[in-house]
């Protein structure tokens, strides 16, 4: 599909200015802290960043990674979390064009990063995340009518319905909490975005990827899992691929 390129420069501009703002939502949310205020500011010094000093990747490049006051190192993440939204919006407007499709891909991609860093970060899905990105999910069904928004409706009930239950039998199987309620209500959005059946392949791959990556590491080091970060994973595969994968197992499943 050809796009205009400054439509996919506009999607990236869009991107870098919505992954300085996710950083904010990664560092504020999981303390509960006010998103406006205080302004932003270094996290070494607390000197308040100027605005010319707070443009998304190309701050940090002049700045050489480090506060212009206190010459304090300022995270990698910053940078490389902008450039990665800046990415997925950019990516979302090539594959779909200059449609409502496009940009439910490219909100759905920022909130599944936000969800995987802050997991990984401080094991925890806030639930600005979540609700936010279900209301999201359920207003973009309706561009395909009362159908679309009941699949939506049906999705959203399936993955929380699925995660809720996974998480009963692992706490009656190991007498413990076994899945977060972040993880649950996480899923409830991703099913608003995916539908019943991108729920179900979400899940697996996310247990795939799971076991394949981190479930040798935290036996090892006995650390907890972030599944979110690998749910946000298999959401992000299924969003673009459900259709694709499904057909394959569909086939696979009759022998053709």
């Amino acid at each position: 599909m050809a796009v205009d390129p400054l439509l996919l420069v506009g999607a990236g501009l869009v991107g870098l200015a919505l992954g300085s703002f996710l950083n904010v939502c990664i560092v504020r949310l999981p303390s509960d802290l006010s998103l406006v205020r205080p302004p932003s500011s270094c996290p070494r010094c607390r000197h308040p960043i100027a605005w010319h000093d707070n443009i998304p990747v190309l701050s940090w490049l002049l700045l050489r990674g480090r506060c212009r006051h206190c010459r304090e190192p300022i995270s990698v993440q910053y940078p490389l979390v902008e450039a990665a939204v800046g990415a997925i919006w950019v990516l979302a407007v090539a594959q779909y064009g200059a449609a409502t499709r496009a940009v439910a891909a490219a909100l759905f991609g920022t909130i599944l990063l936000g969800i995987a860093v802050t997991d990984a970060r401080h094991y925890l899905i806030p639930d600005e995340y979540t609700w936010g990105g279900l209301v999201l999910g359920l207003a973009f069904s309706l561009s395909s009518g009362v159908p679309g928004f009941l699949q939506a409706v049906l999705g959203a009930a399936a993955g929380f319905a699925l995660l809720f239950a996974v998480a009963q039998a692992g706490q009656w199987a190991f007498k413990e909490e076994a899945m977060g309620g972040g993880d649950i209500k996480m899923m409830a959005m991703v099913g608003a975005f995916v539908g019943w059946k991108g729920v179900l392949l979400t899940v697996f791959l996310a247990a795939l990827l799971g076991s394949l990556i981190f479930v040798p590491l935290s036996l090892k080091k006995k650390r907890l899992v972030p599944f979110g970060v690998f749910l946000a994973l298999g959401a992000a595969v299924t969003f673009v691929f459900q259709d694709a994968i499904i057909a394959w197992y569909l086939h696979f499943l009759r022998g053709d």
